[in-house]
């Protein structure tokens, strides 16, 4: 019956050990997380950031003939990816430019000399048309593949003030014509009052003699 307390101190030293060990083995692992500093928010910014994000501010846009027109985006992404627009209309659909950042755009021969790029995928439209509306699809694509892809729609109308302009010189010329009428009637009328005039005075004048000369020959 003695060799019991032996025993039960034995199986105490191996849990205590056990938990020692395991107290060690946790230290361990803490100090391996402070001493690379932002490993665990690297991790987690790594899986969060897989893919292709894009923002668009403005998906409509109102413009007016001759007015340079800025489609402005935003992505996020890792490494260089592929940015590519392309114009949708009635009639079917157009690629405007394709390239990567910091290298040269590829544009094509319906835009040259109209379009500029930028590093954050925007581009800028010099002096747009009225067949210039339409939607604007971009389209960015990273390097391992996965893509993403929004649209923008454009409205170009005709400037209003030159409609009124034309307006303005046609009321402006009835007015000129209305004045120069006006003016010819009062001429006209200031001729037909002297004719009158004189008229008058000559019947009067001629009444006058027949008078005198009735007065003569009585």
């Amino acid at each position: 019956m003695r060799p019991l307390p032996s025993r039960r101190r034995k199986s105490r030293g191996v849990s205590l050990g056990l938990l020692a060990l395991c107290l060690a083995a946790a230290r361990c692992l803490q100090s391996l997380r402070d001493g690379v500093p932002g490993l665990e928010e690297d991790s987690e910014k790594g899986l969060e950031g897989q893919g292709v994000s894009l923002y668009i501010p403005q998906s409509a846009i109102n413009a007016t003939v001759e007015e340079d027109i800025l489609l402005s985006v935003e992505y996020s992404c890792h490494g260089v990816p592929t940015i590519e627009w392309k114009y949708t209309y009635n009639w079917g659909v157009q690629k405007i430019v394709e390239w990567k950042p910091g290298t040269q755009a590829n544009i094509s021969q319906s835009h040259k000399d109209r379009v500029c790029t930028f590093d954050n995928g925007s581009i800028q439209l010099f002096s747009v048309s009225v067949r210039d509306s339409g939607y604007y699809v971009i389209t960015v694509t990273e390097h391992l593949g996965s893509s993403q892809f929004g649209t923008i729609m454009l409205h170009v109308s005709e400037i209003l003030y030159e409609d009124l302009h034309f307006v303005a010189v046609f009321l402006a010329f009835l007015a000129a014509v209305a004045a120069m009428l006006i003016s010819l009637m009062w001429v006209c009328n200031k001729c037909a009052y002297k004719f009158q005039r004189k008229r008058r005075h000559k019947l009067k004048e001629s009444t006058t003699e027949e008078i005198e000369l009735q007065d003569v020959e009585c």
